[in-house]
């Protein structure tokens, strides 16, 4: 028994053949959606697109900050420019009612009254 030799299998390059020959061989799909860092297949080639990529994002962000930081110039501008108007306001009411304070009390050192005036 030990004369008989092991049977040869066929190899394949998957390793294992099916045996079915109605079954199409299955090939790897060719997608076309690739970066195109990843098509250029040299090193060189992908670090310097890379490199650019990442000057574009940097310049992007500086220029979205920029802009950011002149809307929030501009917003406290015209905060500060609300809160002077309204205690330009206030100032302004206080101001009326004490002129009223004041002409009441002179009123009443005059000796007239409410009822007397009205």
């Amino acid at each position: 028994m030990s004369d008989l030799a092991p049977v040869p299998i066929a190899s394949s390059s998957n390793g294992r053949v099916s045996g079915k020959p109605w079954k199409p061989v299955k090939a790897p799909t060719v997608r076309s959606h690739l970066q195109e860092a990843l098509k250029t297949k040299q090193w060189n080639d992908r670090m310097e697109k890379t490199q650019k990529a990442l000057a574009i994002k940097k310049l992007e962000a500086e220029l979205k900050e920029e802009k950011a930081s002149e809307i929030k110039q501009r917003r406290e501008i015209t905060q500060q420019r609300k809160k002077a108007a309204e205690e330009r306001r206030l100032a302004e009411e206080m101001k009326a009612k004490l002129g009223a304070r004041k002409a009441a009390r002179l009123r009443r050192k005059a000796g007239r009254s409410k009822k007397i005036n009205q």
